[in-house]
């Protein structure tokens, strides 16, 4: 969507990846606006393969059957300029170009329990805490977001970055960042439990409840168009 300048034009949306960080129990969002939306997103699908499972239990799967949501992934690529903000004088671009929004991007990926829950966390090691090493890090859920018709949990599966321009200073000026996503389902939520799970659990309710009723008027639109087709 492109903003003409004219009073009545529509607001420009910008797309955002928001992570859910829980830090000692209370989320921070972590929110990434896309400086300038994707202009191309693919989006794909695969549905579960019934004819993939045991050859001797074929027999009992029905063709048609579907136990969970297919996968669902999205993938787009970001164009990061710190030109404007230069511009502007902005310091921490003046200093660093585009590198804090690179580093933005990469904490998506790694496991954290917040800026005080790493914190303590790192107390802990240092200390020879056994129990804390022992835990399995995870990352924090990530939303979505490419306007009110799309918000769904994420896991980032791909993140490559190419610096197309430097500063003087070597940091990015520009770059162009590439992101691959797995929609994460309510299926996967099942045996876990806490706030970000139950708003990405909603999130992800709330987008397919918006495509149902697009396929339903979608089916409505088209019932003329089937009666004219049918052979009867």
């Amino acid at each position: 969507m492109v903003d003409t300048g004219y009073p009545r034009s529509p607001a420009l949306m910008h797309g955002a990846l928001v992570q859910l960080a829980e830090d000692l129990g209370t989320i921070v969002p972590l929110v990434i606006t896309f400086q300038y939306n994707p202009a191309k997103v693919t989006r794909g699908f695969e549905p579960w393969n019934p004819f993939a499972t045991d050859p001797q239990n074929q027999a009992a799967q029905s063709p048609l059957v579907q136990p969970f949501d297919p996968h669902e992934t999205y993938g787009f690529e970001l164009d990061l300029d710190a030109t404007d903000d230069l511009a502007a004088g902005n310091p921490l671009a003046v200093t660093t170009g585009v590198a804090s929004r690179i580093a933005a991007l990469r904490k998506l990926i790694e496991p954290t329990e917040g800026v005080v829950g790493d914190l303590v966390a790192s107390a802990r090691a240092l200390g020879g805490g056994a129990a804390r090493q022992a835990d399995r890090p995870a990352v924090p859920i990530t939303l979505f977001v490419l306007g009110p018709g799309t918000i769904v949990p994420v896991r980032i599966t791909s993140l490559s970055i190419e610096v197309t321009e430097f500063l003087p200073s070597l940091h990015p000026h520009m770059a162009k960042v590439t992101l691959a996503l797995q929609v994460l389902t309510p299926d996967v939520f099942k045996c876990k439990q806490g706030t970000a799970i139950s708003v990405a659990v909603a999130a992800y309710r709330f987008t397919k409840l918006q495509e149902d009723a697009l396929a339903l008027a979608a089916a409505a639109g088209g019932a003329a168009a089937i009666v004219s087709i049918l052979p009867i």
